[in-house]
Parts: C-alpha cells; structure tokens; sequence
C-alpha cells in the first residue's frame, strides 16, 4: 500500500526520526558507534557522488545521492543534539537567517543587477557579520578555508586577491606567466631537489587554476570531466583489446596508441 502524500517539512522530519531511532539504545551498532571524526570520510564521499551525478546529467541518481548527502548533514546534527550542543532546527534556523541577510536585494530595500554585484555585496555582509561576532577580518584571504581540495583553494585565494587589483588584467597575460612557470620547471628537473622540483609544479598548477578563472571555468570541474574521459577512453582501450584475445600486458604502446585513437572517435 502506497504511503500517503506528505509535505517535504514531514518527510525531512521523518529522516530526523529515523536517524534518532538508529542511535537511540537497541538502534544499529555501527551508526550508534559512529562520531565527528569517523563520519567525516562519509560527507565528503557522498558530495563528491551528488557532483558526479550531476557530471552524468543522471537526475534520478541525482535525487538519490542528494538524499545521502542529507544525511550526513542530520547524522552530524544529531550527534550534536545527543551533546546538547545544537540541533538541526538551529541549522535550519542559521540557513534561511542567512540567506535573508545575505540577500538585501531580494528580501530587503538593497540594490543588486548583476551577479558581481550580488557577490560583492555578499562578502561585504559576510565581513559585516565576522565583525559582529568579533572576529579577525583584517586578513583579505582569511575566510579562505583552508580544509578544501587545493583547486578550489587556489581559485578562492586568486578570486579574493583579484577584488583589491592584485590580478593580471588578461587571459593572454596569464599564458606569458605559464609559458615561464614551465620554463622554471624545465630547469629545475635538471638538478632542483624534490621539493624544489614539488615547488615549480605547484607555481604551474596555481597559474592554470588563475588562467582557468580568467576563461570563467572550474577548474575541479573541468579536471573531473577530463578524468572521466580518460576512463572511458582507456575502458574503450582495455575492451578492444579483450575483443582481439589480449591483455594491457600483452599489448604494445603502438597497439594501446592506435585504440586510444579510434576511441577518440568515439562519440
């Protein structure tokens, strides 16, 4: 029998209940056993599951990992409350509270016609509310986090130091300083010590994350897309070569060059 129509609130309360339930005396052993640290692994597997969902234009998949990702949220929630240090009807509260603040254009009397403008008046307000709360706001990159992967990282860091002028002022200007961070590099494989040689990479990476952000791409994104690429080129690779009786180890690079070139074709 099919369950009756509920509103989304109950439904999102029903999750409440059910993660209660199994942390609650004679619940589940392995979620009743769980804390901060050991769920962690947990959110940042499932964001990166809703993100490849989402590269996959798989929307059914989508509304399924979105629901894992939920969860983790009221998993971490709920711990807290058994601690009696919040609970998910503070985040809730801390969410919508924000994004009404955050929001004058939309919910209040400001003024706001471009996306730059809605962004700048954000972190504006974000300082605003860093300031009320006593916190050190005088470092322009202090809000960057630093516990995100290092792309993003490099892309929030460039994004903040562009907005007082410290830039390049074009894309092609962006190139120039690539072409030298890989003339750097080139010199320092012929003697440069590991971390030296660890050192010049990093310059290369952190000028393709600026030049990615001058082109208005994500640079996780578009490594990530690249990465499934690979995969199903290279799978594409591995079955031709299962079709004609052989192995990756019993194949030549010329063999594994001229599949990966056919599967290039591939649409």
């Amino acid at each position: 029998m099919p369950e009756p129509q509920s509103s989304a609130g109950e439904k999102f309360q029903r999750l409440v209940g059910i993660m209660a339930r199994l942390r609650a005396p004679g619940g589940c052993p392995w979620d009743r056993e769980q804390d901060f640290d050991s769920i962690k692994p947990y959110l940042l597997e499932e964001t990166y599951e809703v993100m490849e969902a989402i590269d996959a234009r798989d929307w059914s998949e989508l509304a399924i990992e979105l629901g894992d990702l939920m969860l983790q949220a009221v998993f971490f929630a709920g711990m807290a409350a058994e601690r009696n240090l919040f609970t998910i009807e503070d985040s809730l509260d801390a969410i919508n509270q924000k994004l009404v603040r955050r929001h004058p254009h939309v919910f209040g009397a400001g003024t706001a016609n471009t996306p730059e403008e809605v962004k700048r008046r954000w972190d504006e307000i974000k300082v605003e509310e860093k300031i009320e709360k006593g916190q050190v706001v005088n470092e322009l990159l202090h809000a960057v986090p630093r516990a995100v992967p290092a792309l993003v990282e490099a892309q929030q860091l460039t994004s903040r130091a562009s907005t007082v002028g410290f830039d390049w002022q074009n894309a092609e200007q962006v190139l120039e300083k690539l072409e030298e961070e890989l003339g750097e590099l080139a010199e320092a494989r012929q003697n440069a010590s590991p971390r030296e040689l660890e050192g010049e990479l990093g310059d290369v990476l952190f000028v393709i994350v600026n030049l990615a952000r001058f082109l208005k791409v994500d640079p996780e994104q578009a490594l990530r897309r690249t990465n499934a690429k690979f995969r199903a080129r290279f799978g594409y690779l591995e079955r031709k070569l299962t079709e004609q009786g052989k192995s990756l180890d019993d194949a030549t690079l010329d063999e594994m060059d001229a599949l990966w070139r056919e599967a290039k074709q591939v649409p």
